[in-house]
């Protein structure tokens, strides 16, 4: 049997992000995604022009048709656009106990655009990261949700905020390796990745799919964040050209 990844995110109409990218990471890494689209953006891989979020009455009529039929192993959560969203998400997880949650709290696309409006991070604090399992922030997000500029100050923060793993990632510094940060209440673990060439679209989102597939597979925390970043390291090495702006990260399985 394939372990059920709830997947609550929006949807990009260019196919690199959102909830394609969850599906093809999750599948990819043997899981099964069943999806809740919490907007519809209108954007592709150079930029996001704007976006119009589902109702929440639709989102929880879909949610409980959902849990009225399945079992989940793991839930991922992308854009959620609002607070009201992320209040009925909050609600959601609640009925889900023991359920591993990963958290992206995407507030932009990579390739630019803004995604959430500007009460969403203080929501988020509140209700959802004390839910997660794992977040997985880049540095301006985490920056941004934390209020700091310091990359430790932050990650501490957001594990203070009652999520137990915060993983920042450094795709955003200009330096010759990705160096992603780890945070725990037991200190700090750090992962460098070679710095590939050109930008991706939807690399944020495959790290948190793979991280909540291999958490429903039943992996351990900290195994699942290495394996995630290796297999999205291969993605990347692999990405494509699919319009005109960023690469396509390439999701099938490269071992």
């Amino acid at each position: 049997m394939k372990p059920n990844v709830l997947v609550i995110a929006g949807h990009d109409p260019s196919g690199g992000a959102g909830i394609h990218a969850d599906i093809e990471a999750i599948h990819s890494l043997g899981g099964f995604a069943a999806t809740l689209i919490t907007g519809l953006t209108v954007q592709n891989s150079s930029n996001v022009q704007g976006f119009e979020l589902v109702s929440e009455q639709l989102l929880q009529r879909q949610a409980e048709a959902l849990l009225a039929d399945m079992r989940f192993d793991a839930v991922k959560i992308g854009m959620t656009g609002s607070p009201g969203i992320i209040h009925f998400i909050a609600d959601l997880l609640d009925r889900l106990p023991g359920v591993p949650v990963v958290l992206d709290p995407v507030l932009a696309a990579e390739a630019g655009g803004r995604l959430a409006a500007d009460s969403v991070p203080d929501a988020m604090l509140r209700e959802l990261l004390p839910r997660a399992t794992l977040a997985t922030p880049n540095l301006p997000e985490a920056q941004k949700l934390a209020g700091n500029e310091d990359l430790a100050t932050c990650g501490t923060a957001l594990c203070n905020a009652g999520c137990p793993a915060v993983l920042i990632t450094g795709t955003h510094d200009d330096t010759p390796q990705v160096r992603n940060h780890l945070y725990t209440a037991t200190g700090a673990q750090q992962w460098a990745w070679p710095r590939l060439p050109g930008s991706y679209h939807g690399s944020g989102c495959t790290l948190a799919s793979a991280c909540a597939a291999l958490l429903a597979a039943g992996q351990p925390l900290e195994q699942a964040v290495e394996q995630a970043q290796a297999y999205v390291h291969q993605a990347l090495r692999h990405a494509w050209q699919a319009g005109q702006g960023q690469l396509i990260p390439d999701r099938r399985r490269h071992d």
